[in-house]
């Protein structure tokens, strides 16, 4: 009934069956296996963005500069810890800074005046204050003409300097409820007395472009601070847009030719030098300090080099920390070396990227770390 060579090819067909039954299992134990070990290592392996910390396999030259080239006047500082301010002049005597200003010498509770005299009996004419206005008595009749009074009044005391927060033009609001303007005419008087007393106004306005420009996301590349801080965004209709703020100030610059003002942060836009150059061709009182922002500059280096360069008598050191050998040595890196892809320093750090020396020239970098500052405060005219 059935030939040889019907078991020859059920033979055949029974083994090419078995072979492909035992094929199928094997391919699915192993897809099995493999969905397992995926499974295990993404339990295993999964990191958050913010526990990441890569450490650079990158073998460069290393640079440490304990002191700078030139004693520095760190012209952006906040040591209104009074408590500390022994501490903060051991650090400056560690890092070579020879002068600091405090920008905290606040208006409203007059705390400008205990900052005076704690700074002076301590480090003498090294720690100099500056004056911030009480913005909360913008509705009271003749506001301007009295906190300029009151501005006279500090510079008599021993107060250098103006510092405006960020927080006019930002969240500064009047009793009707609308944000003031930086450019409000109610402030003018501020303005003019210090170009009259010929004192500096330290203005910070607006922040970095990513607090403002877009919100909390993937696609935010400051994502891990704003997530760690998010009322630092400023992004959405509840505030006036970056630009907007940026356009106040330049016009109460131009409307006060007489008063020097000094651009906080690079005039709150290193991210695009070619408009702050603008700027300062624009603006003739108008200055900038690198205060927290060598991480912004440090990533552009060719470009930050060749503005420091050009514009190296309107440029001004700072560094917006309580005074710390540490973190001013990386500053001095910053300025000084050729050194390639380092870390910016911990206080001032911004984003994943590295940053780049610029080495700049001597004559550069004592403009930046002295000269341009002492250029300024002789320009007062307080008596």
């Amino acid at each position: 009934m059935f030939g040889a060579g019907w078991f020859t090819t059920f033979d055949t067909k029974y083994s090419q069956q078995r072979r492909t039954t035992t094929m199928r299992k094997k391919a699915l134990l192993l897809a099995l296996m493999n969905g397992l070990a995926i499974a295990l290592w993404a339990q295993e392996g999964d990191l958050r963005l913010l526990d990441w910390q890569p450490k650079s396999q990158l073998v460069v030259k290393e640079t440490k500069v304990m002191k700078p080239k030139f004693p520095v006047i760190d012209i952006h500082n906040h040591l209104g810890n009074l408590d500390r301010t022994q501490e903060f002049l051991d650090e400056m005597d560690k890092a070579g800074v020879w002068m600091c200003v405090s920008l905290d010498g606040r208006s409203r509770d007059d705390f400008y005046k205990k900052h005076l005299e704690v700074s002076r009996k301590i480090a003498g004419d090294r720690i100099l204050v500056f004056f911030a206005p009480d913005f909360s008595r913008i509705d009271e009749p003749d506001f301007g003409k009295k906190e300029a009074a009151r501005l006279e009044q500090a510079v008599k005391m021993g107060v250098r300097g103006v510092k405006i927060f960020k927080s006019l033009g930002l969240t500064v609001k009047d009793k009707s409820g609308k944000v003031v303007p930086v450019d409000d005419p109610r402030i003018d008087p501020i303005w003019a007395k210090c170009g009259e007393l010929g004192i500096p106004v330290m203005i910070h306005v607006s922040d970095p472009k990513a607090f403002h420009a877009g919100p909390i996301d993937k696609y935010n590349e400051r994502y891990e601070e704003l997530v760690r801080h998010p009322d630092w965004s400023f992004y959405g209709d509840a505030y006036p847009s970056k630009e907007e703020i940026l356009n106040q100030r330049n016009r109460v610059i131009a409307r006060h030719p007489n008063t020097i003002f000094i651009g906080a942060h690079m005039g709150n836009l290193p991210e695009e030098l070619g408009r702050v150059a603008m700027w300062l061709e624009q603006y003739p009182n108008f200055y900038v300090d690198i205060d927290a922002r060598i991480s912004e500059l440090g990533r552009q280096p060719y470009t930050a080099r060749r503005f420091m360069i050009k514009y190296q008598d309107r440029v001004l050191f700072g560094m917006d920390n309580a005074p710390n050998a540490e973190n001013y040595r990386g500053y001095y890196r910053f300025l000084e070396t050729d050194d390639e892809y380092f870390d910016s320093v911990p206080a001032g750090r911004q984003g994943r990227w590295m940053i780049y020396g610029l080495y700049l020239p001597d004559d550069v970098l004592e403009k930046i770390y002295n000269k341009n500052a002492l250029k300024i405060f002789g320009m007062y005219k307080g008596g």
